[in-house]
């Protein structure tokens, strides 16, 4: 089951105690306080890891604790610093407190490293409290305890190009053509329960990240079907691709279907509305299709050039359509937020 949300306790290591000891040699009559400090605790740091895609990791474990530093020891030896805690998440994260919702850190490129929790300072020997009219104290300070934060992990996926459409419309077997992954297909709703990953690599050897999520159904930004736990993904994308079932098989009008994707990112947020498209009217190959595109061209109230009509299972149309997606996003100012 793929993770995009979760909670973590988090804490950083206890400082160590402080000591009180005393020189006892032969030699040394006099003696003295010799206890040595305690050592730091280990802060805790996250990291994003471009090699990760899901917060599957915590699902089974909530609680993270970095090491307590050790005591310290007699002859003024400190103790021994606390290991620090790194905290593999993937690019796209969303550090947030998990109370007030506060942003702490938007992890938007990869090695990205944000230090989450401090760890506790050591305790005070006695031999830091030894001066000219105190020359035997009896004192020592215990370690102090590390920051503990509660906080939330939100993935949103980043990818070039974001796919949307209705449930069973095809773009899980548009990733696969496009790319060369092995997504689940089948003849029915909500195949694609987790968002996919592919790749266009052009003869250039550049890449285009694709992200396929679940089907957006009407009223999704009010989280029906599978609604906002996925709306989230497109929004770190550069250029959308709304997949359209030209067949009319389960759907009524094609035009219709467009008007709908766009009327739910509307309301999830405006600003999905002003990067760039393509529309792609899927199956091709089917009977109803060609009079239906036929109809959803003479309404379409955008430049035809933003129209493909293409067959997966045939592989028709499939070549200007990635000419198209590298034109679109060779248009776009900047790269990708991260390269995996």
């Amino acid at each position: 089951m793929f993770a995009d949300c979760t909670k973590l306790r988090i804490r950083a290591g206890k400082g160590g105690n402080g000591v009180v000891a005393w020189t006892r040699e032969k030699f040394l009559p006099k003696g003295g306080p010799c206890g040595g400090n305690g050592g730091p605790g280990g802060s805790v740091y996250l990291e994003s890891d471009p090699n990760l895609f899901a917060l599957d990791a915590f699902r089974n474990n909530r609680l993270l604790y970095a090491e307590n530093g050790g005591c310290g020891g007699s002859n003024n030896k400190n103790g021994k610093r606390g290991k620090d805690l790194i905290i593999k998440v993937p690019c796209g994260t969303l550090v947030k407190d998990a109370e007030t919702q506060t942003l702490l850190h938007d992890f938007g490129s990869e090695k990205e490293k944000f230090l989450l929790c401090h760890g506790g300072k050591g305790g005070l020997g006695n031999h830091f409290f030894k001066t000219p009219s105190n020359q035997a104290p009896n004192k020592a300070t215990p370690g102090k305890l590390g920051e503990e934060k509660f906080i939330e992990l939100e993935l949103k996926l980043i990818a070039d190009v974001g796919f949307v459409g209705f449930p069973n419309a095809g773009k899980s077997s548009l990733l696969n053509t496009l790319s060369a992954t092995q997504v689940k297909t089948a003849n029915y709703p909500f195949t694609t329960l987790q968002p996919n990953l592919g790749f266009i690599e052009y003869e250039d050897y550049s890449r285009i990240y694709l992200a396929d999520i679940p089907g957006i159904i009407e009223n999704a930004h009010k989280n029906k079907g599978l609604g906002l736990a996925f709306l989230r993904h497109i929004e770190r994308t550069h250029a959308l691709v709304f997949v359209i079932d030209s067949s009319q098989e389960e759907r009524e009008s094609a035009l219709q279907d467009f008007f709908i994707l766009r009327q739910e990112l509307e309301q999830y947020s405006p600003a999905l509305l002003q990067k760039p498209f393509v529309v792609v009217l899927n199956k091709l190959d089917k009977e109803e299709a060609p009079l239906a595109i036929e109809l959803f061209k003479k309404s379409f109230p955008f430049s035809q050039g933003l129209i493909f009509s293409i067959s997966c299972h045939h592989y028709v149309g499939i070549e200007p359509l990635k000419k198209a997606i590298h034109s679109l996003l060779k248009e776009q100012k900047g790269s990708p937020l991260c390269s995996f």
